[in-house]
């Protein structure tokens, strides 16, 4: 058994597809359209073409539990999901750079070190590095 897609629910497609590619820098994989303007949408690492797939699923908003979750995560300060990267000062710096809002600067933990930003679309997503 192995992970091959994990989704991460938000409010709006099109600006999470901007958003994951053109600030993250992620790779658009997969983009099917559903019907009702939703689409199958994945992003992948550039450098993991066949690795696990971030899938950006619209938010429920026909579930009020599901979307009720996300919101009290957000407003909490609680990361989503979080994303493995070799140096965080370097991507905080890069992507701060780009307009990323980060709620949590760059902080040392003692066996790795992270930082959270807004994904602007419903998440705050947490990066690490391993120390």
């Amino acid at each position: 058994m192995r992970i091959s897609v994990v989704s991460i629910p938000v409010e709006d497609q099109e600006k999470a597809s901007t958003f994951y590619t053109d600030k993250l820098g992620f790779v658009k994989k997969h983009d099917i359209p559903l019907g009702e303007g939703n689409r199958w949408l994945t992003v992948v690492a550039e450098e993991e073409m066949d690795g696990p797939e971030v899938l950006l699923e619209p938010s429920p908003n026909h579930f009020e539990p599901a979307r009720t979750y996300q919101k009290a995560l957000f407003d909490a300060g609680i990361p989503y999901t979080q994303f493995n990267v070799v140096n965080v000062q370097e991507e905080y710096e890069r992507l701060t750079k780009l307009g990323v809002e980060f709620n949590m600067k760059p902080t040392d933990i003692g066996t790795a070190k992270l930082a959270v930003f807004n994904d602007t679309c419903g998440n705050n997503i947490q990066i690490v590095e391993l120390l």
